[in-house]
């Protein structure tokens, strides 16, 4: 199956320092990939490359052999992209399905100049409650979003994502600051919705759960590639054990 999203010889440098160095992977169409490393090891940078916010010094990247390397971010969530962040950042002033909603019309915004604040359009809440469903979230969708607790946020956070109905879903540390029991609710959701065909993309530092719901692996260490395959064979391996452990 031919890669639906491609990276090739990504560097990227801030002043004096390589943050990566010849960084490249793919990703299969309904593929799940974890994107692992110690911290500072580039993965957080490699996604923001990806979606345009980081600008490389060299890299060729292409959605569905199209290169996108040089197109402004927005163009690129309209050809498929869709990232989360770590620290969460909703509008605060609004519900939680006013959040949703003002994704799901995202698109038509950015093509035929709709008001960003028209938030009655009831294919845009038809959508959006939709993607709550799916996130487990729906029984929030009128609480105003700064009462709202961060296992909650987090989740509204890829319902977001999902509104704009990307073709590759990017995530960064979604399970970032939750405890145990929500980190794997919420990995369960994600896992289920990669089963549903969606192309993931994931940072994470829970390895327990990047272990249970990746389908491949691919290690950065200091900015460079490490290791890829699968994942029980890939954390086998003693460069990567030494990354993560020390020597």
């Amino acid at each position: 199956m031919a890669a639906i999203l491609s990276a090739e010889a990504v560097t990227v440098r801030f002043g004096g320092i390589t943050a990566l160095k010849d960084v490249s992977f793919e990703v299969k169409q309904g593929e799940f990939l974890s994107l692992i490393g110690p911290n500072g090891a580039g993965k957080t940078t490699l996604l923001k490359t990806i979606t345009g916010i980081v600008k490389p010094a060299n890299a060729s990247i292409k959605i569905n052999d199209r290169e996108i390397t040089k197109l402004p971010t927005h163009s690129r969530i309209r050809l498929g992209l869709a990232l989360t962040h770590q620290i969460v950042s909703p509008f605060k002033s609004m519900t939680v399905l006013q959040n949703v909603m003002f994704a799901a019309g995202y698109k038509k915004v950015r093509n035929i100049g709709l008001s960003i604040l028209n938030f009655s359009r009831s294919s845009e809440k038809k959508d959006a409650m939709a993607f709550l469903e799916m996130v487990d979230i729906a029984q929030y969708k009128n609480f105003p979003v700064s009462t709202m607790p961060l296992g909650i946020l987090k989740r509204l956070e890829v319902a977001r994502a999902l509104a704009i109905k990307p073709k590759i879903l990017l995530l960064d540390e979604p399970l970032a600051g939750l405890n145990s029991q929500e980190a794997s609710r919420l990995a369960d959701t994600i896992k289920l919705i990669s089963q549903n065909g969606m192309t993931t993309v994931m940072i994470e530092h829970n390895l327990s759960e990047v272990l249970r719901i990746s389908d491949r692996l691919y290690v950065l260490d200091n900015g460079k590639y490490l290791a890829s395959g699968n994942p029980k064979e890939v954390m086998k391996q003693p460069e990567v054990r030494t990354a993560y452990l020390g020597s």
